[in-house]
């Protein structure tokens, strides 16, 4: 990972040093060039300003209109008549007066054209400029000058040799402040794909340490919430294992413990062995709510359910309370049921009843004898309420917020005793929250508990509310 951010710096880094060392002197050559130029072309143009008026050249009326002219710092300056012979010359030795002057730009300006070239090369600009001189519209020779310039070459070589110096202290700093930022970079992430890899292999309380406030800092703290909830989804998981088994567990050692008692008794009587048949089948019945319920929690778990539809919970209710009638006469539970107008909610009907059966089940089974139990249903709010209250021993405050957990029970020994599960309330739970409502549970003022639940009510559309 290192080798990989450091090889990305020094490509970025040897890119930006080239561009910082070409592309400002190709400018400033570029610029030099244009200023030449225009050099150039001034001071031949002076020169061809001088020899305009004669109607021929020769050697003497040359020199005589150079004379004229004030000085240029031209390196060289040449005077060539119509066939390209050199008439004037201003170097003092080995001039070329008399021979045939074949430069490319004196060529260009006896055939009419103005000429100029310049090129950096050896530590000096070295400038050539030539242009035709004419008579009457007609070409009766040409001027060409010649400047080598050491001046302007010694300054780019200066600016060059500057851009290097800065260029080599800027990538010993980039260099330098890369080293860090990449060692802290790979540092954080090497730590994250450490806890990574710890959590993979199942061990859920490891948390990533990253220090700081950047990105993987955020990274790495959202990694640890992750790690905080899979730790808290295992707990789950191993303590709902371990009490289903323990729910099982019990039913079946009292179904093996009246077996072996039938088996081992030598000449049971009819009614004993009745007796632990019945016993026997209590417990399978009790073994078959068990699997039941935690099938149905398997489903709400993974959201395999059936697509909902508009049902109207009065109905349902009142199904629900007719099927607890005998249940409450037995325990001498007074039902009383308040229904509003229709509360139509998207759910299916299995679901509302399965809601409705566990809560008021639970009331009668845990209301004292000659007891009451309230239900109502109304719309408030755009939702359809639902409570259910009975005037028991109510629930314990501490015993309030872990009342929908799976197996939990307030009273374990009553709970078994009346036939609970301990997966009632947390089906009633899940069950409503999958449908986007909420259920509550309190204890009332005079007594009991009450359970409310808040079912989004469907619109005229078909859409919740």
């Amino acid at each position: 990972m290192q080798l990989k951010f450091g090889l990305s710096y020094i490509l970025l880094i040897a890119a930006v040093l080239v561009l910082l060392n070409t592309y400002p002197l190709i400018v400033s050559e570029d610029l030099v060039f244009r200023s030449k130029a225009a050099t150039m072309e001034n001071s031949v143009s002076v020169l061809v300003s001088s020899l305009a008026n004669l109607e021929s050249l020769t050697e003497e009326n040359v020199s005589a209109a150079m004379t004229l002219v004030e000085s240029t710092d031209m390196s060289r300056i040449l005077v060539t008549d119509a066939a390209g012979k050199v008439l004037y010359d201003t170097r003092e030795t080995d001039g070329a007066v008399g021979d045939y002057a074949l430069y490319t730009e004196v060529v260009q300006a006896l055939l009419g054209n103005d000429a100029f070239t310049c090129s950096y090369r050896s530590g000096a600009f070295r400038s050539r400029a030539a242009s035709p001189v004419l008579y009457q519209n007609r070409i009766i020779g040409a001027v060409y000058a010649y400047e080598y310039d050491v001046g302007q070459a010694a300054l780019l070589r200066g600016f060059q040799s500057n851009i290097r110096n800065l260029s080599i202290i800027v990538s010993a700093m980039v260099l330098m402040v890369s080293f860090v930022l990449s060692r802290a970079l790979t540092g954080k992430i090497s730590e994250l794909l450490s806890a990574i890899r710890q959590v993979r292999e199942g061990a859920y309380s490891h948390r990533a340490v990253v220090r700081g406030h950047d990105e993987i800092a955020q990274i790495g703290y959202e990694f640890n919430r992750l790690t905080d909830r899979l730790q808290t989804t295992e707990d789950v998981r191993r303590r709902f294992v371990s009490d289903a088994s323990h729910e099982l567990k019990t039913p079946l050692a009292a179904i093996r413990l009246l077996t072996d008692s039938i088996l081992q008794t030598e000449d049971i009587d009819p009614a004993t062995a009745r007796e632990f048949v019945a016993d026997i089948g209590q417990e399978a019945d009790r073994l078959s709510r068990i699997s039941e319920d935690l099938l149905r929690l398997t489903r709400l778990d993974s959201g395999v359910s059936a697509p909902p539809s508009e049902v109207d919970m009065g109905p349902v209710l009142e199904q629900v309370l007719r099927m607890m009638d005998l249940v409450a006469e037995e325990r001498r539970v007074a039902l009383h049921c308040d229904a509003a107008e229709s509360c139509r909610v998207l759910a299916t009907k299995d679901e509302l009843h399965q809601v409705v059966y566990n809560l008021v089940d639970n009331a009668v089974k845990y209301s004292h004898d000659g007891g009451q139990v309230w239900v109502s249903l109304r719309r408030e709010k755009g939702q359809a309420v639902l409570k259910v209250a009975d005037d028991g021993v109510g629930i314990p405050e501490e015993d309030l917020p872990r009342i929908f957990q799976r197996f939990y029970r307030v009273d374990k020994a009553r709970s078994r005793a009346a036939g609970g599960t301990g997966l009632g309330l947390s089906i009633v739970q899940d069950t409503v929250r999958n449908r986007g409502g909420i259920v509550e549970a309190a204890n009332r003022p005079q007594g009991g508990a009450e359970f409310t639940v808040y079912w989004p009510l469907v619109t005229e559309g078909g859409d919740a509310e």
